[in-house]
């Protein structure tokens, strides 16, 4: 029996990952939950699955949470809130297995709790690993704490590496769906509308995570996973655009082998196998070979999609960079899904900041987040600007 704590249990993986639960009761049981702002949500949670904590975003929402749970006759159950009470969720004693689930930098300080204190994670939250990717992994080797990805792309690679030994691989290759504008002529991007750019052809995600994928910046993060991850050089980590999206990742061995990862797209198989590795377990989720009737790949276009090449950039000088990447997309995705800027200064927003970040290499996840509020600041400053201007 595993027992789970689940760090953004509202959100799509959180609440995939709580269905595997169901499915499988007698493997794992609900320790802890962080649910951050949705309260009817995760007070359901709490009604199914009696977590011994519960952490919310802030007091006053913690609060009106005891309430309702006094109310509905819930008793035993520890409310926290703040970065504390996630990190206090994801280091119960009685835990062995993390979810990190939780969108953006909010979920660091809680995963690298977590790793201190011994436990395996499963991690969804890819901006952890961009942001403090070199931080995270040096402390689980020194922890001897494994990273089990639940990304699909990077699930995917990491299934296929057990085919081969880490030094006889000599690239991996991400799969993108190209998003809705693989085929939009160029010069009508200057128009795209918010509505458009959240009709994500394949997958339905956060609205962050599916502009992400418009601009093809998602998978820029991805790219620092995978290096993070995998110990690669940018240049060993290659992205092809495949609409269908059967197949999710790729790894090319030294003999000129490809191993390739092929499953239905839903997000509870790479959750499954994180949960359940090394062992594999048998599941409803089945692939249908009709799928491999069509397979088409492409190389990515840089000049229809500049946040891939900014991405590669920041890889390659890490540290600084590839926080300010992030933190730096995070405004520059909220001010256009406020209608307040058009969907080129996404790309354009995200460039100057990288250009006035300096080369550094923060020790700490203090340091992390020092860097990323600094980001923040710099990009809201370039969008007033460029508003007044």
């Amino acid at each position: 029996m595993r027992h789970l704590a689940i760090l953004g249990s509202t959100g799509s993986i959180g609440q995939s990952t709580l269905r595997i639960v169901e499915s499988y009761p007698e493997r794992f049981a609900v320790a802890s939950l962080a649910a951050g702002r949705n309260l009817d949500t995760v007070f359901e949670q709490c009604r199914r699955w009696r977590p011994r904590v519960v952490s919310l975003a802030d007091e006053s929402l913690a609060e009106t949470l005891r309430q309702r749970l006094r109310t509905a006759g819930i008793s035993g159950m520890e409310v926290v809130y703040g970065p504390a009470g996630t990190v206090h969720a994801a280091t119960l004693p009685e835990v062995d297995f993390v979810v990190s689930a939780i969108v953006g930098v909010a979920g660091l300080e809680a995963t690298y709790a977590a790793i201190q204190a011994g436990k395996t994670i499963g991690i969804a939250n890819k901006e952890c690993l961009v942001a403090a990717g070199e931080i995270l992994i040096e402390e689980a080797r020194r922890k001897k704490v494994m990273l089990l990805p639940i990304d699909s792309e990077h699930n995917a690679i990491h299934q296929c590496m057990r085919g081969g030994l880490p030094q006889e691989v000599r690239s991996i290759w991400l799969t993108a769906s190209g998003g809705p504008f693989r085929d939009m002529p160029l010069q009508q991007f200057a128009g795209i509308t918010v509505e458009q750019a959240l009709r994500h052809p394949t997958w339905v995600m956060g609205q962050r995570i599916t502009i992400d994928s418009a601009t093809m910046l998602n998978k820029g993060l991805e790219i620092i996973e995978a290096c993070r991850l995998f110990d690669l050089p940018p240049s060993a980590v290659r992205v092809t655009v495949h609409p269908q999206s059967t197949i999710h990742s790729l790894v090319e061995f030294v003999d000129g082998s490809i191993l390739a990862q092929l499953s239905v797209t839903d997000m509870r198989l790479p959750i499954l196998y994180a949960l359940t590795y090394p062992e594999r377990v048998p599941s409803d989720l089945t692939f249908n070979m009709r799928s491999l009737a069509e397979l088409d790949f492409s190389p990515p276009d840089f000049d229809r999609f500049p946040c891939l090449r900014l991405a590669y950039e920041a890889a390659e000088l890490g540290g600084e960079h590839c926080i300010a990447l992030n933190a730096s997309d995070e405004i520059a995705v909220e001010a256009f899904l406020a209608k307040r800027i058009p969907f080129l200064a996404i790309p354009r927003t995200i460039e100057q900041v990288l250009q006035q970040t300096p080369r550094r290499h923060p020790a700490t996840v203090a340091e992390v987040l020092d860097a990323d509020a600094r980001a923040r600041v710099t990009a809201r400053e370039l969008l007033a600007n460029g508003r007044r201007a």
